[in-house]
């Protein structure tokens, strides 16, 4: 067995993992889908597929969302069904249960405090960032949500914690790089010297957006595409297409891309808005750093300049002999395996 320890981040829609070797060094991060929504197996086959490549690690450290799927009736069922399936996975090794303000928990305390357990990975990944930085902005964008949490004086000052809190103060805004539906982007788009309504179905994604911009890297392109057809160009402007009636044939190529960039620009400002209200608290005596992870960071670092503010990414505080693209994907998971360290 691998002398580390290993983090889990378990989501609705992906699971990402990170070996964590004795000298502190993240030697392995996987970022793998996980349609958790249809179905235990899933994650199920995903640990399999993690556990194949690393092989024995004696030491765990899990945090999760993915108890907020439709799969399970409320939080706190999905939290003891989602620890009995990586109970049932890792059955021969020693686990611990991230509960956010309670630290780690044993399986069966993690049951009992549901509602601690439940989303946690936000406040693992802030704890991580803010035990290394004095003081900054920390901004995960990932494939469905984006997490906003002030930094200060080495201590994450968040004002909520749970889900409905973080989602009142805007520091869980509801939208993602890759499975965001477009309509909910925004409700109009201008063509043709025009404002035209979106329409409100499931035809295009924001990955789709971020395809023609070339933003999104095409390792962490993994959810499903609105249509079920190719990731290619082409595919992504038809679908973009759909949601203002049109085919793609009937307007040039390039008016796809631009589109594109409208949508993301709508996005940006969503965020902006949000992080201007974190920064409007006042907690800042100068001016705080925007730290980006997840697999949408480059909004992040779009955003940092756009703010006139120093930028660094979540990679930077990981020692990692891993890329940086995979190492900011799975903060979560590498913010629990370094605090459980910091914790032994």
């Amino acid at each position: 067995m691998h002398e580390g320890i290993m983090g889990w981040d378990v989501g609705g829609a992906h699971l990402k993992a990170a070996f964590l070797a004795p000298d502190d060094t993240v030697q392995e991060v996987i970022h793998l889908p996980c349609p958790l929504w249809r179905g235990l197996v899933h994650l199920e086959q995903a640990m399999a597929q993690v556990l194949t490549h690393v092989g024995g690690v004696p030491l765990h450290a899990l945090t999760m969302t993915g108890e907020l799927v439709d799969l399970f009736p409320n939080r706190s069922e999905g939290v003891r069904r989602l620890v009995a399936t990586v109970e049932q996975q890792l059955s021969s090794h020693q686990i611990w249960i991230y509960g956010g303000q309670r630290g780690f928990l044993h399986a069966r305390d993690a049951v009992r405090l549901a509602e601690d357990v439940a989303s946690a990975n936000w406040m693992a990944s802030a704890q991580y960032v803010a035990s290394r930085l004095e003081r900054g902005l920390f901004i995960d964008i990932g494939s469905t949500t984006t997490d906003i949490v002030v930094l200060n004086q080495g201590e994450v000052c968040a004002r909520g914690y749970r889900d409905h809190a973080r989602l009142l103060h805007e520091e869980l805004v509801y939208t993602g790089v890759t499975r965001t539906p477009l309509m909910a982007v925004t409700d109009r788009v201008p063509i043709g010297g025009e404002w035209v309504p979106m329409m409100a179905e499931h035809f295009a994604t924001t990955a789709d957006v971020y395809r023609l911009l070339g933003a999104l890297p095409a390792a962490m392109d993994q959810a499903e595409t609105a249509d079920g057809a190719s990731k290619s160009l082409e595919d992504s402007a038809r679908r973009l297409a759909r949601m203002v009636g049109r085919d793609m044939e009937s307007m040039p190529f390039a008016s796809w891309v631009r589109l594109a960039g409208y949508l993301q620009e709508v996005q940006l400002q969503r965020i902006r808005t949000a992080c201007e209200r974190a920064l409007s608290r006042g907690l800042f005596e100068s001016a705080p750093v925007i730290v980006g992870a997840g697999v949408g960071r480059f909004l992040a670092a779009l955003l940092a300049s756009r703010m006139g503010l120093g930028y660094r990414d979540f990679s930077e505080f990981a020692a990692a002999a891993a890329n940086p693209d995979g190492v900011s994907a799975c903060a979560p998971a590498i913010a629990v395996a370094g605090l459980m360290r910091q914790t032994l």
